[in-house]
């Protein structure tokens, strides 16, 4: 049963991938980590012996602990977040608890390296639309809150990757690039164990607007037409991809709570 310092599995899987999520603590110890190296969706792993030193990066903030078991390791990390002002629970019954949920996880392999600041960096082509924000989108909320995105010219998109040690996405011969009739977020959904009913949805709607298929969803036209407005709405691709991140939790919202709502007009017409 949950308590003012837990959470149960199930509570947390409706806060991860929503713009509000708190912040996921890894705390596994090495060797339980490499007999399942595997991530709760979004969380970063950090050792509980530095619990001290990483606690003032979450001013302002509330933390989720994860360990194996929900014991001695998370209830260790979190008290002494709470003793830094930190509003901080655990995951009730840790990670075994959610792998025995049968809820999504993200294999570690898939992740690129962090940079010095424990961030992921990702490059593509400017002026991105489409495929180019939603996989932002995906990564932000799913994979590394912290992730770095840059844009920029689409010839040199290869050589900035190699020049600044960042991972190339949504272009030619990539790995995180379309496959066959999939865009580049059918296989960041895939590869990152994150196909999810909602996320699933998402996906088609995504792909039909992407790939020029808008019979795919009847939501498809939809989002290239507000992709593509958003596009002549801003000039600076930073400023474009914090808007579209905002689309996308109201699409991801609608996938997954809201697909069986209708809305009618008058309210006063009385049904058949």
């Amino acid at each position: 049963m949950s308590s003012y310092t837990s959470i149960s599995p199930d509570k947390l899987s409706r806060l991860i991938g929503t713009a509000g999520a708190p912040v996921l603590i890894d705390v596994r110890l090495d060797d339980d980590f490499a007999a399942d190296p595997r991530l709760i969706p979004g969380a970063t792993r950090r050792s509980h012996l530095d619990t001290n030193d990483w606690a003032r990066e979450l001013a302002g903030r509330s933390a989720i602990v994860i360990c194996n078991k929900g014991e001695k390791l998370s209830e260790g990390a979190a008290a002494w977040l709470r003793h830094n002002g930190i509003a901080a629970e655990i995951l009730e019954g840790g990670h075994l608890a959610w792998k025995q949920a049968e809820l999504p996880t993200v294999p570690a392999d898939r992740i690129p390296q962090h940079d010095g600041r424990g961030r992921t960096v990702w490059v593509t082509r400017s002026r991105p639309k489409i495929d180019r924000i939603a996989c932002p989108w995906l990564i932000r909320r799913f994979v590394d809150p912290a992730a770095v995105f840059l844009f920029v010219a689409p010839a040199e998109v290869v050589a900035v990757a190699e020049r600044f040690a960042a991972t190339p996405f949504d272009i030619e011969n990539v790995f995180w690039s379309h496959r066959g009739e999939l865009c580049t977020f059918d296989v960041m959904v895939e590869e990152f164990g994150l196909s999810t009913p909602a996320l699933e949805r998402l996906a088609v709607m995504v792909r039909g607007a992407d790939t020029a298929r808008l019979d795919l969803s009847p939501e498809a036209p939809g989002l290239l037409a507000v992709s593509l407005g958003l596009s002549r709405m801003y000039d600076d691709d930073l400023e474009q991809l914090n808007a579209g991140l905002l689309l996308y939790d109201a699409f991801y919202r609608w996938c997954r709570d809201a697909t069986k709502e209708t809305h009618n007009w008058p309210t006063s017409k009385v049904k058949p």
